[in-house]
């Protein structure tokens, strides 16, 4: 097969050609007749991280009054679909009668699923690099459909969300990993069963990466309403350009005006100057995050100031220079409570200083659901944050073009 990019603009016009809900399958049915392959099925990350979802769709005599969509949850434990995932490495497995390719569907390192082709014959290193190049097309393709559809978002949901839980959903920025050159980072919400408090959120500009952690008191529908005040008055700040400390006053005074006198957030909010390396951190009454560093993880020393809604305005921002190759770790106290408190976070962040944020921040939420046998008291929530310096990049491990024979 030839290696140029012209079938490549062949999809991606007969995607942009296609209603929105037909994009991915016109996309699927053209890598197909491009490939001869039998079989083209998009796998989509369940919201949970521990399954992949297929779609289908009910057609002909069995259409029903109603909802006709059907989503297959295919488990990830063990399977050759989980190391994909984990490594972002194509993988071509032998069937008896014939091969599957499984190709990692990624922007930017935010995981969104995986293509699934059945082959009749191997494919050769050019199809291989194709494939991957439809994968992060396909990418793209996902990311402007789900603008239109809650179609995506319905196959992601393997168990129902609360109206807390979608409140809180709304809350949290639309991709929980980014790989953008200076700075990779990974955050991860575990909710508990009552979920509602927990946020994080960042934003990158061309001299700063913002970041911020938060927990509203309580649980349900109360602490996603109190979070929504808090998230929103950051995020009107930080849009204005806003330092961490001006962010937090003005979250500070609105929910001082606007919520109950025993209503509060606590959260870190910081600012980090890619060039210099200089990170500015409030810490608004909540846990201290972590520091990696040479492969040693340590608990920052800050000040400590009052949480959201009661600390009458003044804050002030603690200034840490970090160094090319750190990792800043935080969390909220759902990592603190006394069945959570059995996880070592700190040999954890140590264990293997090489994993990508994405898998560490899962490593964490998988060993808070092990400690506490899934039932968690409040929400655990991560960001973690890879520091590489105004000229650095992450080096993937592997590279999603690398193709690895596996046999069942």
């Amino acid at each position: 097969m030839a290696s140029d990019d012209e079938p490549l603009f062949g999809l991606l016009r007969a995607v942009e050609d296609a209603p929105p809900l037909e994009a991915v399958d016109v996309l699927a049915g053209r890598l197909a007749d491009t490939l001869d392959a039998r079989h083209v099925a998009l796998l989509i990350a369940s919201f949970s991280g521990s399954a992949l979802v297929r779609l289908s769709h009910v057609a002909g005599s069995a259409v029903t009054a109603g909802n006709n969509e059907r989503r297959d949850v295919v488990p990830l434990a063990g399977t050759v679909h989980e190391q994909v995932l984990s490594t972002q490495e194509v993988a071509v497995v032998a069937q008896d009668d014939g091969w599957t390719v499984l190709v990692p569907v990624t922007e930017r390192g935010d995981v969104m699923g995986l293509l699934e082709l059945s082959l009749a014959a191997k494919p050769d290193p050019d199809s291989v690099d194709f494939l991957v190049a439809a994968g992060h097309a396909l990418a793209y393709v996902l990311i402007a459909v789900r603008r239109h559809t809650d179609l995506f978002e319905w196959a992601q949901r393997v168990r129902a969300f609360s109206v807390s839980a979608e409140i809180q959903r709304r809350l949290l920025p639309s991709a929980f990993t980014a790989e953008v050159g200076p700075v990779t980072l990974a955050g991860w919400l575990e909710p508990s069963h009552t979920a509602g408090g927990d946020t994080f959120d960042y934003s990158l500009d061309r001299e700063y990466l913002y970041l911020s952690l938060t927990d509203a008191v309580g649980h349900s529908t109360p602490a996603a309403l109190l979070a929504t005040l808090a998230v929103g008055t950051l995020r009107n700040r930080r849009r204005a350009l806003a330092a961490p400390a001006e962010q937090a006053d003005a979250a500070d005074g609105e929910l001082r005006v606007n919520a109950k006198e025993d209503q509060f957030v606590t959260g870190l909010i910081a600012r980090l100057h890619i060039a210099e390396g200089t990170l500015e951190i409030v810490n608004a009454g909540h846990p201290v995050p972590y520091l990696v560093r040479d492969g040693h993880a340590r608990a920052l020393q800050l000040s400590i100031h009052p949480p959201l809604g009661v600390g009458g305005g003044g804050y002030q921002a603690d200034t840490i220079r970090l160094r090319v190759g750190d990792r800043l770790v935080m969390v909220t106290d759902g990592y603190l409570e006394r069945r959570a408190a059995l996880v070592d976070i700190e040999s954890i962040l140590t264990a293997d200083t090489d994993r990508h944020p994405r898998q560490l921040v899962q490593q964490l939420a998988s060993s808070v659901l092990a400690a506490t046998g899934g039932r968690l008291r409040d929400d655990a929530t991560v960001l973690c944050v890879d520091f590489y310096g105004p000229a650095g990049r992450r080096n993937t491990r592997g590279g999603a073009s690398q193709a690895r024979s596996t046999h069942p």
